[in-house]
């Protein structure tokens, strides 16, 4: 009588990498709360602290060799919350809550460019080129507004002088989103080979510059960061144009 072997296929989820993501989901649910309760600041942190998790938790899956559908699905659905719900929501309540019909509209264009960037990334991950994001990266959008909040608040700005001023910002992450510009993923660093000291040294520097004032370091980085997207667009087709001149 011969017996057969039946392998057993374990169900279950990944319990380190989601429990990191359910941080970065709690925090953008913490920053929403936070905005509700008229706690601007915690509001604006609590989405950088979401921006840390969601950095990590996918590293942490891959260096444990821990990935899943359901990770991916699950990162999506938080960042979602952390970096399209929130963002929009705790600007529209510091800054908007009098624009009426303009205010909503800023904040759900955020919104729905956080969804829709989100749509596209999970669509084009094995087709898209490595090296760059195709629009801004949600994490990065959601990091403008909160660091403008967050440093209008350290200096003081009543925010109805600046309700314009958001207004076009707000809009400004949810149209980057969506759009065509290129932004550097950052993946091409190898950060396991050896650098220059200056490199170190510079590196030193800016986390000390950071942490000194990240109020106005915070802001000003992610700003430069979301203007590079059209420099850089804008050079490489300049540069693919003048690759085509020069052809016989």
């Amino acid at each position: 009588m011969t017996t057969e072997k039946r392998s057993i296929r374990r169900r279950g989820i990944y319990l380190l990498p989601n429990l990191i993501t359910t941080g970065a989901l709690f925090s953008g649910f913490y920053a929403i709360i936070s905005a509700m309760g008229g706690r601007f600041e915690t509001a604006a942190i609590a989405i950088f602290v979401a921006m840390i998790l969601d950095g990590l938790d996918g590293r942490v899956a891959r260096l444990t060799n821990t990935q899943s559908e359901f990770g991916v699905q699950y990162d999506s659905l938080s960042d979602m919350v952390s970096f399209g719900v929130a963002p929009g929501l705790v600007m529209y309540l510091w800054a908007f809550f009098s624009l009426g019909k303009l205010g909503l509209f800023a904040a759900f264009v955020h919104t729905a460019g956080g969804a829709l960037r989100l749509a596209r990334f999970n669509t084009q991950v094995g087709t898209a080129d490595k090296r760059y994001f195709q629009g801004l990266p949600s994490p990065a959008a959601a990091a403008v507004l909160a660091g403008f909040i967050w440093f209008c608040l350290d200096r003081g700005y009543n925010p109805e002088s600046l309700s314009y001023i958001a207004v076009l910002l707000t809009m400004s992450t949810g149209l980057l989103m969506v759009s065509n510009f290129r932004y550097s993923s950052f993946k091409e660093i190898d950060l396991k080979g050896k650098v220059p000291f200056f490199v170190a040294i510079s590196v030193m520097l800016s986390i000390a510059f950071i942490m000194a004032q990240p109020q106005t370091m915070l802001f000003l980085l992610f700003l430069a960061y979301a203007v590079s997207g059209p420099v850089i667009t804008l050079v490489m087709r300049r540069r693919k144009r003048r690759m085509q001149a020069n052809k016989p």
